[in-house]
């Protein structure tokens, strides 16, 4: 519901910055957010994965990791396609719209760093992601942050270049108009704060959860001790995708206040409490 308060007062800002209506611009906006939610709803998947450089695997190419997804998801889950990333750091992450249409992504350098104990840790945090349909629910809300992003930055490309039309200029519509300006120009940062939130909530939820499955925090824990020791970097991750993986794979540091995970050694912690 604030991701859509915010789209509808940028598209009123806009109308009203240019003397088109009330709710020109606030249809233009709802209809943008509307098409990229769909968008991302049914292709998110498959972009975060090509994105990547994922590459899939059947358990004849590689049934280690694939028959540990099996073993794990076989408590309650349906069978998630299974990724490989060509990456020597320490990372993962799990994509789709649905437990049905859902994939989990490890780096070569998971498989091949991590104990038995510890793959199995990071890999049920991932389910658990699939299971609680964090999947779902962070593609829509990467794809709205966009939205909000793509739509200030259609204003200030038009407020320089086009100028104002129409103009209102006086007594509250001055008013309105300061008050729009400064949503347009806060409202990146909100959305990007939001996203934030949301993100680390929902990894000490899947870091939970994830125990459920494995009943040994320990595993995870320890997963988590080794991508903070030896990096969690992914060449092709972006800023769009950097919160689907596990630990972030940008982060210059990973306790990074703007950070979209919660800092390791406070996940870590808490892990090691249960």
């Amino acid at each position: 519901m604030v991701f859509i308060a915010i789209v509808i007062g940028l598209g009123y800002a806009i109308s009203y910055f240019y003397g088109q209506g009330s709710y020109f611009w606030v249809v233009i906006a709802l209809l943008y957010a509307t098409g990229s939610a769909l968008v991302g709803y049914f292709s998110g998947d498959k972009i975060a994965l090509w994105t990547s450089g994922a590459q899939p695997v059947t358990r004849e190419e590689n049934s280690y990791a694939v028959k540990m997804v099996e073993n794990l998801a076989i408590t309650g889950l349906p069978q998630p396609k299974v990724y490989i990333i060509p990456d020597d750091d320490i990372n993962a992450f799990a994509t789709g719209r649905d437990p049905k249409h859902a994939s989990i992504a490890i780096t070569q350098g998971a498989i091949a760093k991590l104990e038995n104990e510890e793959l199995e840790g990071v890999i049920a945090h991932e389910l658990s992601h699939i299971g609680n349909y964090d999947i779902r629910y962070m593609t829509l809300v990467i794809v709205l942050v966009g939205t909000i992003m793509v739509l200030s930055d259609m204003f200030w490309r038009m407020r320089f270049f086009g100028g104002r039309r129409g103009g209102r200029d006086s007594g509250a519509g001055g008013v309105i108009m300061i008050v729009g300006l400064v949503l347009l120009i806060l409202s990146p940062l909100f959305a990007e704060l939001i996203r934030l939130s949301v993100s680390r909530k929902r990894e000490y939820l899947a870091d939970a959860s994830g125990t459920l499955l494995t009943r040994y925090p320990e595993g995870l824990a320890r997963a988590l001790e080794k991508i903070r020791d030896q990096g969690a970097r992914i060449e092709r991750a972006t800023k769009s995708t950097a919160h689907l993986y596990i630990a972030n794979p940008m982060a210059q540091g990973l306790n990074s206040f703007f950070s979209t995970h919660p800092p390791i050694d406070e996940r870590i912690a808490r892990l090691r409490k249960m």
